[in-house]
């Protein structure tokens, strides 16, 4: 079915076709239908199957027409996604005199503040910045007639369920309500009760399943080899972008500088980088200035860059719901992806509960050529009773080849302290 069967108004479907979009993915299709109604709705799907646009594109053919006011209101977990979102907004509203700002922190209060008072129809926020305005008297949430939660889970993740109640509570009782969400955890069942009524429901897959598009494997190593085996696999690897996963973020700086030192163009995104950093990794990293991306879970679910060939997690994540974000970076909008995990013995525990929210057995496999050393076991790690270590089973990924690809590149833009 294509988009124009779909009943979006002309503007909206011009912009739809102007961004380059050309038939609706499940959700899309499942949810559109079901905003445009007007009704409270839950909507869940794998990450990377078009979400965003699955709300955004009825929410503007409800518009209509800019009326200067705040009718709409997006509540993101991050400045990145508030970011991202914002811009799909614009995109398919270019057609359109409705107007959009996002609202959060990281930066400046004038900019935002001046968007406002220039009246707008949609404010996409993150929750602690859109609080400051609210209290300041440069938002009123009374006009709200929609109000979208977005990435439900990751919100109630990152403790913001108290500051939700109230802007939920701020906004007028007569409004509609949707959530969209990669998983439906039971928490979301108490914000749902006060905030829904009578919702319907859409769910695109198993709320647990990695994307079908998307390779993945577990490449066991010892611990003092992990950097040595990532170099080697971005040698071997023919990628067009990858990014790379670290737990903390002092090891997301300290693998980007090494990648720096062999020459990778390299850009870093975290908590402590400025919001201006985090814009233009994120900008050099779309554009392919910066070949990989070195993040914490912030970026899990916090950038949508279209071409992402490649996810490795040099940290196995401590959650498994954040093993699907992450792989689920790659593989988007039915485009295909591999992703690769580096297990040490101390990791056993993480893998198996892993295997057991995804419902698979993940591959272990080996890179050819590389010279490893014999894995150990080391000591359990506190409260989780470590055993054993991973075996590997030998084999080789579809996607090596004899070439390095973009393995190495001249192309040197590692933004940091010391840089050369």
């Amino acid at each position: 079915m294509p988009f124009k069967a779909l009943q979006l108004s002309e503007p909206v479907l011009r912009g739809v076709l102007s961004a380059g979009y050309k038939d609706p993915t499940p959700i899309q299709l499942r949810a559109i239908p079901a905003v445009l109604t007007g009704g409270d709705l839950i909507a869940s799907a794998q990450t990377g199957t078009g979400k965003t646009a699955a709300f955004a594109l009825p929410i503007l053919t409800r518009l209509g027409k800019h009326a200067a006011r705040p009718r709409v209101l997006v509540l993101e977990p991050t400045r990145e996604l508030a970011a991202q979102v914002e811009t799909a907004f614009r995109d398919f509203a270019r057609h359109t005199d409705l107007r959009t700002v996002a609202v959060f922190g990281g930066v400046g209060y004038g900019h935002q503040r001046n968007e406002l008072h220039r009246g707008v129809d949609i404010i996409v926020a993150t929750p602690g910045r859109l609080m400051d305005y609210v209290k300041d008297g440069s938002i009123n949430l009374k006009d709200i007639t929609i109000l979208v939660l977005d990435e439900v889970d990751r919100m109630l993740d990152m403790g913001f369920l108290p500051v939700v109640k109230d802007i939920i509570a701020r906004c007028p009782r007569e409004r509609q309500t949707l959530f969209f969400s990669a998983t439906v955890p039971p928490e979301i069942a108490a914000v749902a009760s006060f905030a829904l009524r009578n919702p319907a429901k859409v769910e695109i897959g198993a709320a647990r399943s990695v994307n079908t598009s998307i390779t993945h494997a577990l490449y066991p190593v010892a611990g003092i080899q992990k950097f040595e085996l990532l170099a080697a696999l971005l040698a071997k690897i023919d990628y067009d972008s990858v990014l790379v996963f670290s737990r903390t973020k002092h090891g997301a700086d300290k693998i980007a500088r090494k990648l720096f030192q062999a020459n990778h163009s390299v850009a870093v995104l975290h908590a402590n980088r400025s919001q201006n950093q985090r814009i233009e990794a994120l900008a050099g990293f779309k554009s392919g200035k910066y070949e990989v991306m070195v993040a914490t879970d912030i970026a899990a679910r916090g950038i949508d860059v279209a071409g992402v060939s490649h996810v490795i997690n040099y940290d196995v994540p401590e959650n498994p719901e954040d093993y699907v974000h992450r792989i689920g970076r790659t593989g988007r909008a039915q485009a295909v992806g591999d992703a690769f995990t580096l297990v040490t013995p101390e990791n056993a525990d993480d893998i198996r509960d892993i295997q057991r929210f995804i419902g698979q057995k993940i591959p272990e496999l080996r890179l050819e050529g590389f010279d490893y050393m014999p894995i150990v076991a080391g000591p359990p790690k506190p409260k989780q009773g470590q055993r054993g270590g991973n075996r590997s089973s030998g084999g080789q990924h579809p996607s090596h080849g004899g070439g390095h690809g973009g393995g190495g590149g001249g192309k040197v833009g590692y933004q940091f302290r010391g840089r050369r």
